[in-house]
């Protein structure tokens, strides 16, 4: 018997029918995005999400995304919300900026609208590197949504039974 066996646990769930999703895509980088695109949204409707229910937003950039996604959040018509796009490290020290400040911009929406993101927004070496990861990214991402829109949810109800 392990030490953690008689603490309750909430259970991790998969299934997306009712949920709504916001996307946010970066455009630079557009094949890898949109590799990142099709992997995503073809597993959220795999998980039960309706094509109805999501909205794609595109931006130009990964520093692009963090706003959009904030003004996603401000509708409070979403149950979570993902980032989709490429950083791809060049020469310069540019690469370390984006990936950090887009990274960071996505956590503040999530910690100050109370939404869950999946950061799906590669940051990778080589476009090959890029194209590699794209499809089993996008299929994580849609899990990592449902699932936390899910979780956020029980945890919700939690708060709300609490008498305090």
């Amino acid at each position: 018997m392990a030490y953690y066996d008689n603490i309750p646990e909430l259970e991790t769930e998969l299934d997306g029918s009712g949920l709504s999703i916001g996307i946010v895509m970066s455009r630079f980088n557009l094949d890898v995005a949109e590799g990142l695109l099709g992997a995503c949204t073809a597993e959220l409707i795999k998980l039960g999400v309706n094509e109805s229910d999501m909205l794609l937003v595109t931006v130009p950039g990964a520093l692009e995304a963090p706003p959009a996604l904030q003004k996603l959040a401000l509708t409070d018509r979403f149950d979570a919300l993902v980032a989709l796009g490429a950083v791809i490290r060049g020469d310069t020290y540019h690469f370390e900026v984006v990936a950090n400040e887009s990274a960071r911009g996505l956590m503040m929406v999530t910690l100050d609208y109370d939404i869950p993101i999946a950061n799906g927004i590669l940051t990778t070496n080589t476009d090959d590197e890029a194209i590699a990861r794209m499809s089993r990214k996008g299929t994580e991402i849609a899990r990592v949504a449902v699932e936390m829109a899910i979780t956020i949810s029980k945890l919700d109800a939690i708060s709300a039974d609490d008498p305090e």
